[in-house]
């Protein structure tokens, strides 16, 4: 039996998030029924990096499964995008050691918030980007974005709604970009709770339309209670933009966007 780890993207907007549930499509349901199609089975297990809510989109979301079929890894794609919807698509395959865990082995993920601003809105793009009539304040948004660096408990920051007891979390990069009516948030950590980064999106936005001040947020995260944070954003801004297995493939990413 062979362990394979793909990387896959989908579009979120047609989708109950990632993981299983009863009476609701979802991406876990369409790769495993793939993988149960490719092996004649009933059914066949997939493990993620993790889960993504209603709406939200990835760009590349490790997962892996374990399979006696002798295929090369370069005609994986190809066999499980023959089986599987429009909406999601295998971009690489590989095997890797028995041991490996999509989830557990992760050392660092990258998240991608988009939203555009002004009273010109696209029709076409309404379930990719959260759509803004007025423009918030970049520089403010930065200064509060720099607040929520390092090592925290990010209760005030996620959805309580959560079974994990954990909540500390370290975020490396937390970046607020400008270009004329485009925006991205991009946000660089060692994991994230449920809802975290809608959450932080949401109480950036209010320091950025001045419900807030950018030196609120230390005392925001010391309380550990989320009614003390903003309104959490909407999904379909959101995207799963990659994993990282490898500690000197994370510090190099961090190395290149410091540079940028």
């Amino acid at each position: 039996m062979k362990r394979i780890l793909a990387h896959i993207s989908y579009d979120g907007s047609g989708f109950r998030g990632y993981q299983k549930q009863l009476n609701a499509r979802t991406v876990q349901e369409e790769v495993e029924r793939a993988l149960a199609k490719l092996h004649k089975a009933e059914k066949w297990q997939a493990v993620s990096s993790g889960r993504t809510d209603t709406g939200v989109h990835a760009l590349r979301q490790p997962l892996h499964f374990d399979s006696p079929l002798h295929i090369p890894e370069e005609r994986w794609p190809m066999a499980l995008n023959s089986l599987l919807p429009k909406d999601i698509h295998v971009h690489t395959c590989r095997e890797v050691d028995p041991s490996f865990h999509a989830r557990y082995d992760a050392s660092g993920k990258e998240y991608l918030y988009r939203m555009t601003t002004g009273e010109e809105h696209s029709v076409f793009k309404r379930h990719y980007e959260h759509q803004l009539r007025k423009t918030p304040d970049q520089e403010r948004m930065q200064q509060a974005a720099d607040f929520m660096l390092g090592t925290h408990d990010f209760s005030s920051l996620s959805s309580p709604r959560t079974s994990v007891v954990d909540k500390v979390r370290t975020m490396y990069a937390v970046d607020v970009l400008q270009d004329t009516s485009s925006w991205t948030l991009r946000f660089v950590g060692s994991g994230f709770l449920y809802q975290m980064v809608r959450v932080m999106t949401g109480t950036l936005l209010e320091v950025g339309f001045g419900a807030r001040e950018p030196e609120s947020i230390p005392a925001i995260i010391r309380q550990e209670e989320r009614a003390a944070a903003g309104k959490t954003a909407p999904g379909h801004g959101l995207y799963l933009s990659q994993v990282f297995y490898e500690e000197e493939a994370l510090k190099a990413h961090l190395a290149s966007i410091r540079k940028s």
